[in-house]
């Protein structure tokens, strides 16, 4: 089954890059990907801009709306993705505890919905 898992965090937490600290980070990244493709388990994944370059859309009526940034006020904002095939539920949560965000954010795990 595939699974999403969300990467969370504070924009303004980020380390920036060129610093040991941005390396150390995205060496743990580099990790996870190198293990879950060795693994069999990924489908694809990857980071997001600046939530500064987000812009939502809505449709009320005939009317389309847009609106620059993310469609809530948040604490934390999406910055990235895994798109992971796993057996079950056990394994994507497991998954998501090695992924570095999960240290200072959060990682939503989210099955894929099949319509067959």
């Amino acid at each position: 089954m595939q699974y999403l898992l969300l990467i969370y965090g504070q924009e303004s937490d980020d380390v920036p890059p060129g610093t040991p600290e941005f390396g150390e980070m995205m060496a743990g990244y580099q990790a996870f990907g190198e293990e879950m493709t060795r693994n069999g388990s990924m489908q694809g994944g990857n980071a997001l801009q600046a939530v500064a370059t987000a812009t939502t859309v809505r449709v009320r009526g005939d009317q389309i709306e847009t609106t620059d940034g993310p469609f809530a006020e948040t604490k934390e904002q999406l910055g990235g993705y895994y798109l992971l095939d796993c057996a079950d539920l056990d394994q994507a949560l497991a998954a998501a505890a090695k992924i570095p965000g999960a240290k200072t954010g959060c990682i939503e795990v989210r099955p894929i919905q099949t319509f067959d």
